[in-house]
């Protein structure tokens, strides 16, 4: 495994003045390389062919000052980023990589923590982390922290209440064939009709976890702590959009009935959508994402290092209010709208967004001769 000193190795032998922010081609790039450019970083999209022209066409540098990306590097596929001479090139530009959900569903994690050597700002042993069948898994981190979340059934006999069944689909392994049950009969119903379609196999069911569903406002929280100021911050909040999910529910009640004869619902996520909250939560928000920020510190050092989100659903149990945490994403979550939400307006006057606050962490620990801190 490569050690947090090999990376440190790496980042003194950069040249500080000529930082390059190195993304993947997909979920947060343009959000992440949009502020790295406002903070006068260079850029770098590391693309895969066939799906590289948002980067090399339609938001590239112009002479003129528009765009966001400087350079790209279009691989065969994602995973090529991972071959030597491909890091090397990252290298000789003093890249500094910015992992999001993308940077894992397309590599092995080993992959990445054993041979990529190139500086990750992040906790690069901590996304891994947010998949069910890992030790010491979100679940673990949450109990630790003290955080509500989801009850979980181990065993389809014992569901005795409503539940979502997450699954894996079997055409696309990292989106998951949700399903709703509310009974260990009703579970073997559905997953057999789902069997037999060829949506999920029988060794993806048997991974799935099966978890308390909750009636409740679905809602994200994505927090940056900042290792620097020894800070959490609340970057803005917002619920998603999935397909085909919320075309169905648009529907008046008897044509979703009798769709849903012929097809079943989805939760590919697509976007999301800003949602505020009232004041009167914020507390509660803080406390919670403080209470993760420690517990990985503990459990996984050096812990969170900036962009995090916690996303559930708020519940109104024994007539209070309460965050119940159904996922959590330990790197920047795919959301560039949070800007528009007004959090960091109240602290920075004007409201930034993630890739805004990350290149500002970076700008500042290069000016403080503290980078080593914030990479692994």
């Amino acid at each position: 495994m490569i050690k947090i000193k090999d990376i440190q190795k790496i980042v003194d032998s950069y040249d500080k003045k000529n930082i390059t922010i190195g993304v993947l081609g997909g979920h947060s790039g343009l959000d992440i390389c949009h502020g790295a450019k406002k903070l006068g970083f260079k850029t770098l999209a590391v693309c895969q062919k066939g799906r590289e022209k948002t980067y090399t066409k339609y938001y590239k540098t112009h002479e003129n000052g528009r765009g966001c990306i400087d350079e790209t590097l279009v691989l065969d596929k994602f995973s090529d980023i991972t071959k030597i001479d491909v890091q090397e090139k990252l290298r000789k530009k003093n890249t500094i990589f910015i992992h999001n959900r993308y940077f894992w569903v397309y590599f092995d994690f080993k992959d990445i923590e054993n041979n990529f050597l190139v500086p990750i700002y992040g906790t690069r042993n901590m996304v891994k982390l947010e998949e069910r069948d890992i030790p010491k898994n979100q679940y673990y981190l949450l109990e630790k922290a003290g955080i509500r979340f989801t009850k979980i059934f181990k065993n389809p006999k014992d569901i005795n209440r409503l539940v979502i069944v997450k699954v894996n689909e079997a055409l696309r392994g990292y989106e998951r064939a949700f399903f709703y049950a509310t009974g260990f009969e009703d579970y073997k119903k559905k997953s057999e009709d789902m069997l037999k379609k060829k949506i999920i196999t029988k060794e993806l069911l048997e991974k799935a976890v099966i978890e308390e569903y909750i009636v409740g406002a679905q809602i994200n929280f994505n927090y940056f702590y900042s290792v620097i100021d020894k800070e959490l911050e609340l970057m803005g909040t917002d619920t998603r959009r999935q397909t085909n999910l919320d075309g169905l529910i648009r529907l008046p009640a008897d044509e979703q009935l009798e769709i849903l004869k012929y097809l079943k619902p989805k939760m590919i996520e697509t976007g999301h959508i800003a949602a505020t909250t009232k004041e009167s939560i914020i507390e509660k928000i803080f406390e919670l994402g403080e209470k993760f920020v420690k517990t990985t510190q503990k459990e996984v050092p050096p812990g969170i290092i900036g962009p995090f989100a916690l996303q559930g659903a708020i519940a109104a149990d024994k007539g209070k209010e309460e965050m119940i945490v159904f996922d959590v994403s330990m790197r920047i979550p795919g959301s560039p709208l949070t800007r528009f939400t007004p959090h960091t307006g109240y602290l920075y006057g004007d409201s930034i967004s993630y890739g805004e606050r990350i290149a500002m962490e970076i700008k500042k620990a290069v000016k403080l001769d503290r980078l080593k801190e914030i990479v692994t």
